[in-house]
């Protein structure tokens, strides 16, 4: 395995897409060198060069738990890393970037919404979202309420942020980005444009960016 970062083979790609039409053991494993080679071994080099200067990484398992994966294959068709907050996900469609908040426990999203309804600290995070979709990333939640909070006004100026239960920003990289060392570049540039949201979150809300998935 090479140490340096090269960028993702077309082949990672083709390979979790191969993936999610035979995800059952004996496929993956007549097709696991690929997997190495051009799915973990590349996003392994990538984030060892990430670390020194975001922060410690772990790389998710491919494999699931299926204890919790009822009706579904028994491999994740995606690979996944954090680096200091941040979020690497390889998978067919791409390289999703980002940094966010990933469901977090009832205390911290009551620390984020009495944040985003705070007078100083919400008009900032309106401000972060704004610019961020402005330049093209997607801001979002993974669950809403359909209604406001409980304690909050319905018409609140910062509803559509209260009715949130977790906060991601990034954007999807395509395939034809990535094969090249210059793909550490479009990544990095990502991580920098989501700053504001990770460093919002970790001041005001005392929660560590997490995964988004």
């Amino acid at each position: 395995m090479s140490t340096e970062f090269t960028g993702f083979p077309a082949e990672g790609f083709r390979f979790f897409a191969q993936l999610a039409a035979n995800n059952n053991r004996d496929w993956f494993q007549s097709h696991k060198d690929t997997y190495e080679q051009c799915c973990r071994e590349p996003l392994v080099a990538l984030v060892a060069e990430l670390e020194p200067r975001y922060g410690a990484s772990k790389i998710s398992r491919i494999n699931r738990d299926m204890r919790f994966a009822r009706g579904r294959g028994p491999y994740k068709t995606y690979i996944a890393a954090g680096v200091g907050g941040n979020y690497i996900a390889l998978s067919a469609d791409g390289v999703w970037v980002g940094s966010g908040m990933y469901k977090p426990e009832p205390a911290v999203l009551k620390r984020f919404r009495d944040a985003v309804d705070d007078p100083k600290t919400g008009p900032a995070l309106e401000r972060i979202v704004a610019q961020l979709r402005r330049k093209g990333y997607e801001v979002d939640t993974h669950d809403r309420l359909s209604s406001a909070p409980r304690g909050f006004a319905s018409d609140h100026s910062r509803l559509e942020l209260l009715r949130m239960k977790d906060i991601y920003a990034g954007k999807q990289l395509d395939p034809d980005e990535l094969s090249t060392r210059k793909a550490k570049a479009r990544i990095e540039r990502v991580m920098s444009d989501t700053l504001a949201l990770k460093r919002w979150l970790q001041q005001r809300v005392n929660a560590a960016a997490a995964s988004t998935r």
